[in-house]
């Protein structure tokens, strides 16, 4: 049973950029559209955790910090992932735990010191009109809309049952420092020389500004194909690291296109992408390549 509850909250301040994300819409790439959904899977889930939600319901991704909320009606919040400082009417409060948030009061999350991505979940859920069965802002597929500041956010029905009595969820908060992240290579490893596949293991690689939620792009030793002829678009997933002309790799997210014609190197582990999601421009990635398990 769900309680039905008349709770919304106002965007006061977006960030950098904020947006309503949930488990994505997968099953389409027939049509063009990535699955998408929340980037740092791992921090999502924990948030709906921890304010009692289910597991595919929709939060707020924030990049960066900067977000403002005002409280129309009381609710109940949990911010996980990368976190600043978190204030509800200028008050310290807890991350990694529920937060009650009276109404009329504002909350503020600030700029995280280490990582990119926070993930704020409430009580009942994000209730915003879901297109193609998902809640989620595809950057790629132009489906949904980053927040903007006056924005109205519907949150949905309570949950049945309590919040769960969890003080503050123990957490590895994200690094500032270097990422090392697996990658099992191929499909088209044998596109490359061995030496960029020593390079890929031995040296680092620097993300760059130009990255958001459809993929990285990295800065390192070039990646130097063994061939030159052209590759027919094939099928792309999340994790995979496809390397242009440039030899300069890009690691898609979760708004990837499904396609694309540029030789894929390798493929990160999935359980290694939460951690790919807040590294921040600048940060170092080290690949620790893997050969393909034998069939």
């Amino acid at each position: 049973m769900m309680q039905a509850v008349d709770a919304a909250v106002e965007v006061l301040r977006t960030g950098p950029l904020t947006t309503v994300q949930d488990g994505g819409r997968p099953g389409l790439a027939a049509l063009g559209v990535s699955a998408s959904g929340a980037v740092d899977r791992d921090a999502y889930r924990l948030a709906n955790a921890l304010v009692g939600n289910p597991g595919d319901a929709a939060v707020l991704e924030v990049t960066l910090g900067g977000l403002e909320l005002r409280a129309r009606d009381r609710v109940t919040v949990a911010v996980t992932g990368a976190v600043g400082p978190l204030t509800v009417s200028g008050r310290g409060a807890d991350t990694h735990r529920a937060v009650d948030v009276p109404a009329g009061a504002e909350l503020a999350l600030a700029p995280p010191e280490a990582g990119l991505r926070s993930y704020v979940a409430l009580r009942g859920g994000v209730a915003t009109d879901p297109v193609l069965g998902s809640r989620s802002t595809d950057l790629m597929a132009g489906l949904g809309a980053p927040l903007r500041e006056g924005d109205p956010l519907p949150v949905g029905p309570t949950p049945a049952g309590d919040v769960p009595a969890v003080d503050v969820a123990a957490v590895r908060a994200p690094t500032g420092g270097e990422i090392e992240l697996r990658l099992v290579l191929g499909p088209r490893d044998d596109w490359f020389t061995d030496a960029a596949i020593r390079a890929l293991a031995e040296e680092p690689f620097v993300v760059t500004g130009d990255s958001n939620r459809v993929g990285m792009r990295l800065d390192g030793p070039e990646l130097e194909r063994g061939r030159d002829d052209e590759l027919p678009s094939e099928g792309t997933v999340p994790g995979s690291l496809q390397v242009p002309t440039s030899g300069q790799p890009v690691l898609f997210l979760a708004d990837h296109p499904v396609t694309g014609g540029y030789p894929v190197i390798g493929v990160v582990r999935g359980s290694d992408l939460p951690a790919a999601a807040q590294a921040r421009p600048g940060q170092r990635i080290r690949f620790r390549p893997e050969r393909r398990a034998a069939l």
